[in-house]
């Protein structure tokens, strides 16, 4: 057997982790540089503001991961998650989402081999608890770049996410 072979639960919840830490880094940057109007602001009419993609991570994340994997309750209004308009700030939603984050990573953690494996009923989705994790991840980094995007948009100016880091080394 590989060496990932006897570990992937373990090599899984530690990947699934640090890209939600991640993704809310750049979640916390892009914060920092929009003001209470930018936060509410729609590009259009067929698109969602910042904050609004915040909720909308908010219920996902809480759905997919705290209900479904976790056993929690389902409560989530999604359609609430698009219509609220300026009734949060920033730091209130950075805090939810943080809050929220850090519950699923715990749910992740604690997640057994079996329930990973367990196909799952999520939103009409059928599913295992892998890929419930997958759904997530890649969900959160969708709409982190979505809203990474817009800040750019907005601001004119690069969000300074990899500062430090060569980002141009060639794989060995």
């Amino acid at each position: 057997m590989s060496q990932i072979g006897s570990n992937w639960k373990k090599e899984l919840v530690y990947n699934a982790l640090y890209r939600m830490d991640e993704s809310l880094r750049m979640i916390g940057i892009s914060l920092e540089q929009l003001d209470e109007q930018d936060l509410w602001r729609r590009p259009n009419g067929a698109s969602n503001s910042v904050a609004n993609l915040l909720l909308h991570l908010c219920g996902n994340i809480r759905q997919y991961i705290i209900s479904s994997l976790g056993g929690a309750a389902d409560v989530r209004l999604r359609d609430m998650e698009f219509s609220q308009t300026g009734e949060k700030t920033a730091a209130e939603l950075l805090e939810q989402l943080t809050s929220v984050i850090e519950e699923a990573k715990s749910v992740i953690s604690e997640t057994s081999e079996d329930e990973f494996l367990r196909i799952r009923e999520v939103q009409g989705f059928n599913m295992s608890g892998l890929g419930v994790v997958l759904h997530v991840v890649e969900h959160l980094s969708y709409h982190t770049g979505q809203i990474a995007f817009w800040t750019k948009l907005l601001k004119g100016r690069d969000l300074g996410f990899y500062d430090g880091i060569d980002l141009n080394i060639k794989n060995n």
